[in-house]
């Protein structure tokens, strides 16, 4: 990323309904989410001010909000879903890298998680 700055939330963890199969959908399941934003922070730093940066603590309601919205077959919309909104609704933040991570999904052999990754960019 060329932005001078980046803003993480690591391991947020949320118990949604997410997934292909009607189990997940109806029981649900814990997911584990990373959003890295990278922008031009510095103004907040200089003036020691939360209005001149991103606050990640409103980042983290918005996200909650997304995942409890509505289920998702695919964890790569629910990622892009949140990746697109996050850029739309935090002006400071040029590209934004969300990670969701499902621990110990339904497939047919030992797995701890699958993890999908997107990237957006203004």
């Amino acid at each position: 990323m060329e932005s001078p700055n980046v803003i993480r939330i690591r391991n947020a963890v949320f118990y949604a309904y997410h997934g292909v199969l009607k189990e997940e959908q109806s029981v649900g399941g814990k997911f584990e989410l990373d959003v890295d934003m990278f922008g031009d922070f510095r103004g907040g730093a200089e003036v020691d001010s939360l209005k001149r940066t991103v606050d990640y603590e409103k980042v983290y309601a918005f996200v909650k909000e997304i995942v409890h919205s509505k289920k998702f077959y695919l964890l790569e919309a629910l990622a892009s879903t949140i990746a697109r909104r996050v850029l739309m609704e935090f002006g400071l933040v040029d590209a934004v890298m969300v990670r969701i991570r499902k621990p110990h999904p339904p497939v047919r052999g030992v797995v701890d998680f699958v993890e999908v990754e997107v990237t957006e960019k203004r």
